[in-house]
C-alpha cells in the first residue's frame, strides 16, 4: 500500500535476536533432559517443516542448482546450530555467542585485507582469548565448539546471501534446513526418543525451532535482500549483547567485568569490520 513504511533493518534485527536467544535459553533448559545434539536436530527439523508447510515450497519450480545451493546452505546452518548448542551446554550463553563471532569477523578481515579489517580481527581475537582464558578446564571443549559454530556462521552469511538474492530465498531456507537436519541426524537421532516421553518436553523442543530458526532466519532472508554483507555484519553487533541480556534474564547468567570486556571487544570488532 502506498505510504506504508517498512520497519528498519535495525528493528528487525533486534526482534530476530530476541527471538533467537529466547529460543536458545529454552534449549539450554532442556539440555538436562534431552541431549544438546538431539535438541538441535529437533530444532532444525521442526523449523524446516514449519517453513515448507507455510510456504508450500513443493509448489515452487525447483532446478538442480536451487536444490544444490539450498542444501549447502542448510547443512552449514544445521551444523552451526549443532555446534552452538554443544558450546552453550558448557559455556554461558553470552560467552558462547561472542566466541562464535570470530568466524564471520575473520572471513571479513581476510576478504578485505585492510588496516581496518586487521584491527577488527585483532579485537575479535582478543575478546575471544579473554573469554576462553576465563573458562575452566572442564569447559575448554565448549570453546572449541563455539569456534566451530563461528566457522559455520561465516559459511551461513556467504551462502545465505546467495540463496536470498539469487536463489529460492525463504523457500530455500526451509528446504535447506530439511536437508541440513538429515545431515546432522546421525549425531542427534539417538536422543530424540527422550523428547517423546513428555508432550511438554516435545513442545518446548519444537518451540526452539520456531523461536531460533523460523523467525530470526526468516528475517535474515528478508533483510539480506535489502542490505549489503557489510551492513549485515554491522547489525550483527547487536546480537552478542542481546544474548547476554537474555542469558541474564532467562538463565540468571551474570557476566563478570572481564567477560563484559571480552564480549565488548567482539562487538567492537564486528562494528569495525563493517565497511559501507
Amino acid at each position: 500500500m502506498a505510504g506504508t513504511r517498512q520497519p528498519p533493518p535495525e528493528a528487525l534485527f533486534v526482534l530476530g535476536g530476541i527471538s533467537q536467544y529466547l529460543g536458545a535459553a529454552t534449549a539450554v533448559g532442556l539440555f538436562s533432559q534431552i541431549a544438546p545434539a538431539s535438541v538441535a536436530l529437533l530444532r532444525v527439523f521442526a523449523a524446516s517443516l514449519i517453513l515448507i508447510g507455510f510456504r508450500r515450497s513443493w509448489r515452487r519450480a525447483w532446478n538442480k542448482q536451487d536444490v544444490m545451493w539450498a542444501g549447502a546452505f542448510g547443512v552449514v546452518l544445521a551444523s552451526m546450530n549443532l555446534f552452538i548448542y554443544l558450546a552453550m551446554d558448557r559455556l554461558p550463553l553470552g560467552n558462547a555467542v561472542a566466541m562464535e563471532f570470530l568466524g564471520p569477523v575473520a572471513v571479513a578481515a581476510i576478504g578485505s585485507r585492510t588496516i581496518r579489517s586487521t584491527l577488527a580481527l585483532i579485537l575479535a581475537t582478543s575478546g575471544v582469548l579473554i573469554l576462553a582464558g576465563l573458562q575452566s578446564e572442564g569447559t575448554s571443549l565448549g570453546v572449541v565448539f563455539a569456534l566451530l559454530a563461528g566457522a559455520m556462521w561465516a559459511g551461513y552469511i556467504v551462502l545465505g546471501h546467495r540463496v536470498a538474492q539469487d536463489g529460492p530465498a525463504v523457500d530455500g531456507l526451509g528446504v535447506g534446513m530439511f536437508i541440513g537436519a538429515l545431515a546432522i541426524s546421525p549425531l542427534g537421532i539417538g536422543g530424540v526418543g527422550d523428547a517423546f516421553t513428555s508432550p511438554g518436553l516435545l513442545g518446548l523442543a519444537l518451540a526452539t525451532g520456531l523461536l531460533s530458526n523460523v523467525i530470526p532466519y526468516g528475517i535474515d532472508q528478508v533483510v539480506m535482500k535489502k542490505i549489503t554483507r557489510a551492513r549485515f555484519a554491522l547489525l550483527q553487533a547487536l546480537l552478542p549483547v542481546t544474548a547476554v541480556i537474555i542469558g541474564f534474564l532467562a538463565l540468571s547468567q551474570s557476566p563478570s567485568v572481564a567477560e563484559c570486556c571480552g564480549i565488548g571487544a567482539v562487538m567492537l570488532a564486528i562494528a569495525v569490520s563493517a565497511t559501507e
